[in-house]
């Protein structure tokens, strides 16, 4: 039987339109789907329709084991050994950033129809405390790998964007990381090239505006994070400081107003780029407005170059991002 996107055997985390009865939609990497099953066989349904090749990369995996990475299509059959009751996640991994992701029709996005399977079991429910972070490329996780090549071993500078499929993994990030060494669940809002000064890649508004949707016409309905981590301003460094913290400000305020109980942590660009100018902004922001945002300076925890951390450069930065937040989730 066809089991809907809705059903009580799956759960959608992340920012996800649910405005189609047919389908959930999400153009965020770390959005991820889970359901449970008996049995050993259940195949996922998606519409790809408008989606450009190539297509989203997923990781798959099947209770709580290693992932397997695979493209989007329309079909995407899971086959255990065991028949028995079985968990699957499956998780937005990479996409290709300049790819329509905003406005329609939405060219880089997965679309989530429902599962077939003959005997659905409902889901366990998700207790852990709900981390969001608020970025661009770097929380997306792009140039996680940089050492991929063509199939006639061009230099990978020359594939570009339809690269980043292979190259870009969110759960390689400092972000997921640090998620799963606290024990939280985590909610992503990472575009490339986006600023809180400038729209960014795919069409992709400035992230004051952009924040309160899943994309154009879509609000956020997910529910509201118990930690928000803001890590804005590599992509604004070329520009003012003053339109900085002017537009830096104008994301905090929709921010603080979408979600008055969330505690909201300010983490400085790993560039270094107004490191200390952001830290005394916030210190002046929590005087006049009465709020109590965390701000940590992470300026020197990775070098400037590249501006993309790899693998290991997010793991420098998950460590010590972890022992700080510890302090604050008491996680």
């Amino acid at each position: 039987m066809k089991i809907s996107y809705n059903h009580e055997s799956i759960r959608l985390t992340g920012r996800w339109d649910t405005q189609n009865k047919d389908y959930a939609t999400a153009t965020a990497t770390g959005s991820y789907i889970e359901f449970c099953f008996k049995g050993t066989l259940a195949t996922v349904l998606f519409n790809c329709d408008n989606n450009k090749y190539p297509f989203p990369h997923l990781w798959v995996q099947i209770d709580n084991g290693d992932y397997t990475e695979a493209m989007v299509d329309n079909y995407l059959k899971i086959r255990t050994k065991e028949d028995k009751e079985h968990t699957v996640k499956i998780i937005f991994k990479g996409t290709v950033e300049e790819f329509r992701r905003w406005f329609a029709p939405l060219e880089n996005k997965i679309s989530f129809c429902g599962v077939i399977t003959d005997t659905p079991v409902k889901i366990k429910e998700d207790t852990r405390k709900i981390i969001e972070f608020v970025g661009d490329s770097i929380t997306e996780g792009v140039l996680t790998d940089e050492d991929y090549y063509g199939e006639n071993g061009e230099n990978k500078f020359s594939i570009g964007q339809f690269n980043r499929v292979y190259q870009d993994d969110v759960t390689a990030t400092y972000a997921w990381l640090t998620a799963e060494k606290l024990g939280l669940r985590p909610i992503f809002m990472g575009y490339g090239a986006v600023g809180v000064t400038h729209s960014g890649m795919g069409a992709v508004p400035k992230a004051d505006v952009a924040y309160p949707y899943n994309f154009d016409n879509s609000p956020i309905t997910h529910k509201n994070s118990d930690y928000i981590l803001i890590n804005h301003g590599a992509n604004d460094r070329w520009g003012a400081l003053e339109n900085y913290l002017e537009n830096y400000k104008k994301l905090l305020d929709v921010i603080i107003k979408m979600n008055p109980q969330s505690k909201i942590i300010s983490l400085s660009a790993f560039c270094g780029a107004f490191h200390k100018e952001l830290g005394e902004f916030i210190e002046n922001y929590n005087k006049k407005n009465n709020t109590d945002i965390f701000f940590i300076d992470s300026n020197g925890w990775v070098p400037v170059e590249p501006l993309h951390p790899n693998r290991a450069g997010h793991k420098t930065i998950a460590e010590k991002l972890t022992q700080i937040l510890r302090t604050v989730t008491n996680s």
